[in-house]
């Protein structure tokens, strides 16, 4: 990262560059120094004053909010800003926006794009082995002192050769595809349209894929059209050596439904990185040993949010300087 491009002195003008944060998103948390040394932050989280007042007593001069899903962007709150233009998210998906709102007030909106592909799809991979072969299990196995009193531990299983089907074949979905496909991996996919691009065998819909895959990796965006698509029929079609790896959105997957399912017996296991109600997690999946569990960090790693810092901190430059962005989020998103 190039510390000068960081680390130039505030402008004169601080007062035009305002920059609203509801509450500090991973990546600004970290490096706040690099966005302090070149904006004014308004920082709502510290703030003793309830969030619609302090939104409000800003309310006219507040044109940018730097935004996660960690704090829903609603109608109310976009109310309570009607000078805003900009929200620039640290997110990929944008499903914590409310976006025909923004469209509605023609308000901008940037996110990260590409830069946590990557990581997503190699913690992707990584949970899918580990769940595989048993590998989180094996771990609390030794650790608990119970390997020199057992005859043996149980067998995993083999990942090549494996049927792996892909939800969503966007940037995550794709690199997750390749990787799994050098692995020995058969791997098909569905998404929104079949991508004429890529050799993978294309699926019309979620059930007909997990009828033919002995694992799903969810990698699609949450909307409407997703929300629980990962329903009890598709679990039940996935079937009792199935495997689901989720690092999309927790609300892709009925957790009620997919729960159940572990308990009885009607999937062999998970990955899991997200959550229908975070930072809450269901207890019951606490004891299963063929669940691993990760606190939403797949994107987590020291280059990519040095690389998300330049993103989010080019996008705010571009726009205090009424340049193009440099990551739009398309209106029809």
């Amino acid at each position: 990262m190039d510390s000068e491009h960081h680390n130039s002195p505030l402008p004169e003008s601080s007062d035009l560059r305002q920059v609203l944060v509801l509450r500090p998103p991973p990546v600004f948390a970290i490096h706040e120094h690099y966005f302090s040394n070149k904006f004014q932050i308004l920082k709502a989280y510290e703030s003793t004053l309830p969030t619609h007042d302090f939104l409000k007593a800003y309310a006219q001069s507040v044109k940018v909010v730097l935004c996660s899903g960690m704090f829903p962007i609603t109608a109310e709150v976009l109310r309570d800003l009607p000078a805003l233009q900009l929200l620039v998210s640290s997110a990929t998906g944008v499903n914590h926006i409310d976006m025909a709102e923004c469209r509605r007030r023609g308000i901008r909106v940037s996110n990260i794009v590409d830069v946590f592909s990557d990581d997503v799809a190699d913690a992707a991979v990584g949970l899918l082995i580990d769940v595989m072969r048993r590998i989180s299990s094996g771990d609390r196995f030794v650790r608990g002192g119970r390997w020199p009193a057992a005859a043996e531990y149980p067998l995993g299983s083999k990942l090549g050769g494996k049927r792996v089907g892909i939800v969503g074949l966007g940037n995550i979905g794709s690199k997750v595809a390749t990787r799994l496909d050098a692995m020995g991996c058969r791997v098909s996919y569905t998404s929104k349209q079949k991508k004429h691009s890529t050799p993978f065998t294309f699926y019309p819909n979620v059930l007909q894929l997990a009828s033919d895959s002995d694992a799903l990796i969810l990698c699609c965006v949450l909307t409407d059209a997703t929300r629980h698509m990962i329903d009890n029929k598709v679990m039940r079609a996935l079937g009792k050596t199935g495997v689901i790896v989720n690092v999309a959105r927790g609300a892709v997957i009925d957790e009620v439904e997919f729960v159940k399912c572990l308990v009885e017996g009607e999937i062999a296991g998970a990955g899991l990185d997200v959550f229908e109600n975070e930072p809450d997690v269901p207890k019951d999946l606490f004891g299963l040993d063929n669940v691993v569990l990760l606190p939403h960090i797949t994107a987590c790693t020291e280059e990519s949010f040095h690389d998300a810092v330049d993103v989010l901190i080019g996008n705010l430059e571009a726009f205090f300087m009424n340049k193009p962005l440099l990551t739009p989020v398309p209106n029809e998103f």
